[in-house]
């Protein structure tokens, strides 16, 4: 009875409504003589009173209401037709109530009028708050019924199963690449678009994804804030702290399933894969060369640029690679790490070592293309 006098009381305010764009306004004395309910609004008790005249009713096929006569059905009918009437002045988006396009234009507006009690940042909408707050919270409701993992969100676990089913339902149309989630769809795409939106406000460098450009930024900061509890070792990243923590822990969960190696990490799985697969998807787009990696692509790439980003803190030089530069700063620590297992000779530089090792083995392989000499060193 309650949602039928509900629904009476939107059918008799709907002529209003429609007359006005606004809502029905209070009314102090609006009471049922025969129930003895009091209403703050006239359209309400109408639909109270109607209800309790007993009439035979007649039903409406859509919303499963009845009525006493024709011309209520019928402005049923006419609310019906009007759903998603109210349209948004500043795109295309249409609306059921004027409520949905008040919280739908703050997109525009950009208004921000939900704070978090926990911390600085503001949304737009209540319900985008409300799953913010989870992080401080770190409440964890949605659980997964196949494996021990909960998350926060819904939209997580609907992730996160998809892990479980193995499907990717997400095909890019460039080339036969099929994605779990339709944000890998979006991130690989960049790679045929070659488009690179994010720029770096410290330097001209521009990068395809964001968190690349957060990671380059970095460069710029040195800051180190994730710290290793085993070893006092420092990194930039927490991804590189991860990965690191595999020295310690020696797991190598990911195996090869066309020989008996194992890896820490999926990436090497990965690239090591390409040994057997033999593919090379990874070209250079300012020369003709290939790799199976896209780091060697990435090293390569600086042949192009001839960028060197890695700085030595001790001296001006600087270096394209970031081992170029470990190996460097040997000269200033003195180490000399490479030792000679034939003699008691030791060397800052492996590479300085391997030519050390061919006054043992007699090995010449340099050979003067002018006479018939060889020679065990370039230098020579």
């Amino acid at each position: 009875v309650e949602q039928s006098e509900e629904r009476l009381a939107q059918i008799y305010s709907s002529k209003h409504y429609s007359q006005t764009q606004d809502i029905d306004l209070p009314c102090t004395s609006s009471k049922c003589s025969t129930s003895n309910k009091s209403f703050s609004y006239k359209y309400k008790v109408k639909g109270h009173i109607f209800v309790q005249s007993n009439e035979k009713l007649l039903k409406c096929a859509i919303s499963n209401i009845s009525y006493s006569t024709n011309s209520n059905q019928s402005t049923d009918l006419l609310i019906r037709s009007k759903e998603k009437a109210i349209k948004c002045s500043a795109c295309n988006m249409s609306f059921s109530h004027k409520y949905k396009l008040n919280r739908h234009l703050l997109v525009h507006t950009k208004k921000k009028a939900f704070k978090c009690g926990h911390c600085n940042k503001s949304f737009s909408q209540k319900s985008t708050l409300n799953t913010h707050i989870l992080v401080h919270t770190k409440e964890k409701a949605f659980k997964c019924d196949l494996c021990n993992k909960s998350f926060s969100r819904k939209t997580h676990l609907n992730t996160h199963l998809l892990v479980h089913t193995k499907e990717k339902a997400f095909k890019c149309d460039q080339c036969n690449k099929s994605f779990s989630r339709k944000a890998h769809l979006n991130t690989h795409f960049l790679v045929h678009t070659k488009e690179k939106a994010f720029k770096c406000d410290q330097c001209d460098m521009s990068f395809t994804y964001k968190s690349s450009v957060n990671r380059h930024l970095l460069t710029h900061t040195k800051e180190k804030a994730y710290k290793c509890d085993q070893c006092k070792k420092l990194f930039s990243q927490k991804g590189s702290l991860q990965t690191h923590f595999l020295v310690h822990t020696k797991e190598k969960a990911f195996k090869c399933d066309r020989c008996n190696q194992s890896f820490s990490l999926k990436t090497h799985l990965n690239t090591h894969f390409l040994v057997h697969t033999k593919e090379k998807a990874f070209k250079c787009d300012q020369c003709n060369k290939s790799f199976s990696q896209k780091s060697t692509l990435k090293t390569h790439f600086l042949v192009h640029t001839k960028e060197k980003t890695f700085k030595c803190d001790q001296c001006n030089n600087s270096f394209s690679r970031k081992y170029h530069l470990t190996t460097h700063l040997l000269v200033h620590t003195k180490e000399k790490a490479f030792k000679c297992d034939q003699c008691n000779k030791s060397f800052s530089q492996k590479s300085t070592l391997n030519r050390h090792l061919l006054v043992h083995t007699k090995g010449k392989p340099l050979k003067c293309d002018q006479c018939n000499q060889s020679f065990s060193l370039k230098t020579q």
